[in-house]
C-alpha cells in the first residue's frame, strides 16, 4: 500500500526539483541570492560595485548565459573581482566583456607594488565547461583556476594590450605588469582555443596533473610557462600542442624556485608548436628562479620532458638566446627526446647540468 508519508516524500521531491529548474536573472548584486536557486542562470549587463565580488556558487548542474557586458567598479583592494563556484557546471559567456577597468590601476609595477589590484579578476572554481568568457583590462592576474573536477575551457579571450603602453602612473614603462592569463592549480583541465594578449604568462601551471593546452595563441607576455614551482607540489601529465607564440620574452619555460623542495615535474611533451619574434629566451628551463641562469637548486626533480612527436618551431630575435637550461646538480633526470624541436635566429643558451637531452643541438 503506498503510504501517505511515500507521497509526501514524492510531492517534496517534485516541488524540489520543480523549484531549481527554474531560470534565474542577475542584472545586480542584489539579485544574485535568489538566482542561484536556479539551475539556469541567466546575467545581463550590469556594473558589479567597487570593492565587493560578484560571487556565484551554483548547484550541481547549473547553466549561466551571460547576456551582457559586466563592468567592474574601480577601487584599490584584494578582491578578487569573480567567483564561480560549482560542480557539473555550464558556463557560457557567449564572448560578452568582462571589463576589469585595468587603467585605473596599471601604474607599472604589477601585483606587488603601487597600487593595489584587485586579483585575481576572475577565479574559476568549478568542474564542467567554461567557453567564449572575454576578459578585457584585467588589474593584474586574469584567470584563476582551481577546478574542483575535470574542467574544459574553450575559446576564452584576456585582451590586455592597451596596457603594452606608458600611462600617466607609469612613467616611460608599459602601465600594465603581472597580468597573467591563466594561472592553473588543478587536475584533469583542458585549456584551447583561446587568445591571450598580456604581459605576464600566457598560461602558469603552478601545480596539478592531466592537463592540456592547445591550439591557444598568446601575444606579448611571458608565454607558455610551468611555475615557478615552490616547495611540496607535483606537476605532471601536460601536454602543450598546437600553440601560437609571438612577440613573446619567453616562449616555453619550467622555472623552480631556487630553495624550492619536495617537488617535481614531470612527464611534460611540448607537440608541434609555433614561436616567433622571441625576445629573452625561446626555450628555457631554469632551477635557478628568480633569476634565469643563477646558481641552481636541486629540490626539484624534473624529468622526461619532451619536443616529440611533431614539429615545435621556435625563432628568436637577434640578441635572444634560442634555447637556455640550467639544471641542478642530479636534479634533470628521465628521458628528454627533443627531436622535434626546431630553432632558427638569436643565439645558443647554456645548458648546464644537464646530459638526457637526446636529438637535438644548437
Amino acid at each position: 500500500m503506498f503510504s501517505l508519508v511515500a507521497l509526501g516524500f514524492l510531492v517534496a521531491g517534485i516541488a524540489a526539483a520543480s523549484s531549481s529548474s527554474c531560470i534565474g536573472t542577475i542584472s545586480s548584486l542584489d539579485d544574485v541570492s535568489s538566482a542561484i536557486e536556479c539551475t539556469t542562470v541567466n546575467i545581463n549587463a550590469f556594473t558589479v560595485p567597487a570593492g565587493q565580488t560578484f560571487k556565484l556558487q551554483l548547484l550541481d548542474g547549473t547553466t549561466v548565459n551571460v547576456l551582457g557586458e559586466i563592468q567592474f567598479g574601480n577601487m584599490s583592494w584584494a578582491g578578487p573581482l569573480f567567483e564561480v563556484i560549482g560542480n557539473d557546471i555550464t558556463f557560457n559567456g557567449n564572448n560578452q566583456r568582462w571589463d576589469g577597468g585595468g587603467p585605473f590601476y596599471w601604474d607599472g609595477k604589477g601585483a606587488s607594488g603601487g597600487i593595489k589590484k584587485p586579483h585575481p579578476m576572475m577565479e574559476i572554481l568549478i568542474s564542467g565547461t567554461l567557453n567564449d568568457v572575454y576578459v578585457v583590462n584585467s588589474p593584474a592576474h586574469a584567470f584563476s583556476i582551481l577546478n574542483p573536477g575535470p574542467l574544459t575551457i574553450s575559446g576564452v579571450t584576456v585582451d590586455d594590450s592597451q596596457g603594452n603602453y606608458p600611462n600617466a602612473q607609469s612613467g616611460k614603462v608599459a602601465a600594465a605588469r603581472n597580468t597573467d592569463g591563466f594561472d592553473v592549480v588543478g587536475d584533469n583541465l583542458v585549456i584551447q582555443k583561446s587568445i591571450v594578449f598580456n604581459q605576464d604568462d600566457c598560461l602558469a601551471i603552478n601545480m596539478g596533473t592531466n592537463i592540456t593546452f592547445a591550439d591557444n595563441y598568446c601575444e606579448g607576455g611571458h608565454g607558455i610557462s610551468i611555475g615557478s614551482i615552490s616547495s611540496n607540489v607535483v606537476v605532471s601529465d601536460v601536454e602543450i600542442s598546437g600553440n601560437n607564440v609571438v612577440g613573446s620574452a619567453y616562449s616555453f619555460r619550467i622555472k623552480t624556485d631556487t630553495y624550492a623542495t619536495n617537488s617535481a615535474v614531470q612527464n611534460v611533451t611540448y607537440i608541434a608548436n609555433t614561436a616567433t619574434n622571441c625576445t629573452y629566451y625561446g626555450v628555457l628551463i631554469t632551477q635557478s628562479y628568480p633569476s634565469n641562469m643563477g646558481t641552481p637548486g636541486n629540490g626539484v626533480t624534473i624529468s622526461d620532458i619532451n619536443f616529440n612527436p611533431g614539429t615545435t618551431s621556435l625563432t628568436a630575435n637577434d640578441g635572444a638566446y634560442r634555447v637556455a637550461v640550467n639544471c641542478g646538480s642530479g636534479s634533470c633526470t628521465g628521458n628528454w627526446d627533443w627531436s622535434g624541436l626546431e630553432t632558427s635566429g638569436g643565439k645558443a643558451g647554456s645548458i648546464i647540468n644537464n646530459n638526457v637531452i637526446t636529438g637535438f643541438t644548437q
